[in-house]
């Protein structure tokens, strides 16, 4: 049976083995920022009457005045 032959100097050998154990990994490339599906606070004008409308049924007003919106702007298939 014939030895394995080395290709390659051990000098080269050698370097490649540092370099392979003190190189960095690759990193991956960053993730691009989303918007997040979350809710903002926001100061809005509303007349007394829509307030008052929205208020009626007590608490909750807020996430039905959200509803409204997003039924008037077509986003309620989402």
């Amino acid at each position: 049976m014939k030895p394995t032959r080395r290709t390659g100097s051990a000098f080269d050998r050698a370097e490649a083995a540092f370099k392979s154990a003190t190189s960095k990994p690759v990193e991956a490339a960053p993730k691009p920022r989303t918007v997040p599906e979350g809710k903002e606070l926001v100061s809005l004008r509303l007349d007394r009457a829509v307030l008052e409308h929205f208020q009626e049924d007590g608490p909750g007003w807020q996430d039905r005045i959200n509803a409204a919106l997003r039924a008037a702007a077509g986003l309620d298939g989402e």
